[in-house]
């Protein structure tokens, strides 16, 4: 009898890091939705409310930086691959982004990678790879 006990007390620990677990994967889905869908609608102000506050505060944006923005559309958001830490703490994935030139129309593709952490303070999955830059190698 006491080995049934202790076999239910077990299952049910199981149980519970699993809810949890799977709570947090649920709240990195939702925040990867969030991003995916600012980033896809040009929302870039507010994607940046979805990045870390440590590199929002090490990072600042000026109005100007975000006026940039301005002057693209993004036409495309890819996912290609995603990876969770076996810590369930971080979280990569490969994504690729089309974006027109408002001024000269033409399309291009560029490969972005990001970077995600968990902070079990605020509960809440924060991106640390910054905004996409559009720019880069120009």
């Amino acid at each position: 009898m006491r080995w049934i006990r202790g076999w239910a007390v077990v299952v049910v620990l199981a149980l519970a890091a699993c809810a949890t677990g799977s709570k947090q994967m649920s709240a990195l889905d939702r925040a990867q939705y969030d991003w995916s869908a600012a980033i896809r609608w040009n929302d870039f102000e507010g994607a940046w409310n979805l990045v870390d506050p440590e590199y929002r505060e090490q990072h600042p944006k000026s109005t100007l930086e975000f006026e940039r923005y301005k002057q693209v559309q993004v036409s495309g958001y890819s996912d290609l691959a995603s990876q969770l830490a076996p810590d369930g703490l971080s979280a990569r994935r490969e994504i690729q982004i089309n974006v027109i030139n408002k001024h000269t129309m033409t399309e291009r593709s560029i490969r972005y990678t990001e970077v995600w952490r968990y902070d079990a303070e605020a509960r809440a999955w924060w991106i640390t790879s910054g905004l996409p830059d559009f720019w880069a190698g120009m």
